[in-house]
């Protein structure tokens, strides 16, 4: 069996790859590792299929010193290690190489991108949509602020230019308003943004009664250092989270998805501490406006309660002579009208008096006598009953012209109606 060494077989791989590469490549794919050493730059480099996250292809990169400081150069230190991340994916234009001890080898001599930027913006859009058809669009804007925003919780990194602005600002403000912002510090661009942002929303969580917002601040940046705030995982937790977000990631022009979903979305952290002061002044504007409405009622109601007052201490001090006018002029009344009144009553009772002497008149014995009735008596007093006369009584018969004695004979009663009959 004929055989080959190592070397020999790495030296003829080495002439194939000459030969077959003669000129540099641009190739499409993600980094998986990344790396610095005596400036220059090594990278891991993977190519994924869509369904799956497992690479189907692999291969070492190297970025040479000379080439590094020729791209920064290029593309401008901010946009150089925006694109330098461990998940980025890159169009890079490289050389193959194949060395007998090393073995293959990309050597990296440019970067395109607009490769990347179009890569991210397509993924923001197919996530944008996902948002939508789920209703997280404007869901934590449906929180309610309170009246006064003083306990922050601030994610941001505690070394960014824009979490010190913040304070700053908030700690030198013309109105003397006090603020207590918690800081929990987060990577604010890079790979790490997404895990540490949220692994920060959750001990927020557990603290959610400490607190009135959440501020999510960062310093500003290139296009390519916000691609850490288009993740799905994030927006989703920032829509269902418990308390307002407000949103100062520092870029004027262009709007991350953290933003569509956030209560307020600002466009730096100076601006955010401007909204808290703007809010925080709207709320005592209210508090002297209505400070001011309640001098006013109070005073309205003491000058009207002095008008009553003096309107009673006048009406006390006349109304006695009012009331002893008017009783004066009462019994006045009375004394003039009495006279009559009397005169009334004497005629009117003598009328009754008349009247009354008449009905006697009418009623007494001589009367009754007069109209031609008879009274029995015997022995002076008055018979009422025929049961009571007795035979052979002496009785005495009293017309209104005399008296008539008799003696009465018979017992035999009669009563009115055998009388008539008979």
């Amino acid at each position: 069996m004929q055989a080959i060494s190592l070397f020999e077989l790495q030296s003829f791989l080495r002439q194939v790859v000459a030969l077959n590469f003669p000129d540099a490549l641009w190739v499409r794919c993600e980094i998986a590792q990344l790396s610095q050493s005596r400036g220059h730059v090594y990278l891991e480099l993977v190519e994924k299929s869509e369904n799956e996250n497992e690479p189907t292809a692999q291969a070492s990169a190297v970025i040479w010193q000379s080439a590094q400081r020729r791209l920064q150069s290029k593309l401008g230190a901010t946009n150089w290690k925006a694109l330098l991340q461990v998940g980025a994916e890159l169009l890079l234009r490289v050389k193959v190489e194949h060395h007998e001890r090393y073995g293959l080898k990309l050597m990296v001599d440019d970067i395109d991108p607009s490769y990347t930027l179009g890569k991210l913006e397509q993924r923001r859009r197919q996530l944008y949509e996902q948002l939508k058809q789920q209703g997280l669009l404007g869901k934590n804007r449906e929180l309610p602020l309170r009246p006064v925003l003083q306990r922050i919780a601030v994610i941001s990194s505690e070394t960014a230019a824009g979490y010190q602005d913040f304070l700053q600002h908030l700690g030198e403000n013309a109105y003397g308003y006090a603020f207590k912002s918690s800081l929990f510090s987060a990577a604010m661009q890079g790979a790490l943004v997404e895990a540490e942002v949220l692994k920060q929303l959750r001990a927020i969580r557990r603290r959610a009664a400490s607190f009135d917002a959440v501020v999510l601040i960062r310093g500003g940046g290139a296009k390519l250092d916000l691609a850490g705030f288009d993740s799905f995982a994030l927006c989703e937790a920032i829509a269902n989270f418990s308390l307002p977000i407000l949103t100062g990631i520092g870029h004027d022009v262009d709007e991350t998805l953290v933003d569509l979903v956030a209560h307020t979305a600002l466009k730096t952290p100076t601006a955010v501490a401007d909204y808290l002061l703007q809010h925080n002044l709207h709320f005592e504007s209210q508090l002297l406006e209505l400070s001011q409405y309640l001098r006013y009622q109070v005073t309205e109601s003491l000058h009207s309660a002095e008008l009553e007052l003096s309107t009673s201490i006048q009406a006390l001090q006349t109304a006695p002579q009012l009331l002893l006018a008017r009783h004066q002029d009462k019994l006045q009344r009375i004394a003039a009208e009495l006279p009559l009144v009397a005169r009334y009553q004497q005629r009117e009772q003598g009328q009754k008096i008349e009247q009354l002497e008449q009905i006697c008149q009418l009623l007494s014995i001589e009367g009754t006598l007069q109209r031609g009735f008879a009274l029995v008596s015997r022995n002076g007093k008055p018979l009422a009953s025929a049961q009571d006369i007795v035979a052979g009584e002496m009785l005495e018969t009293e017309f209104k012209d005399g008296v008539v004695l008799s003696k009465h004979e018979s017992s035999r009663i009669f009563g009115r109606t055998n009388r008539e009959s008979g």
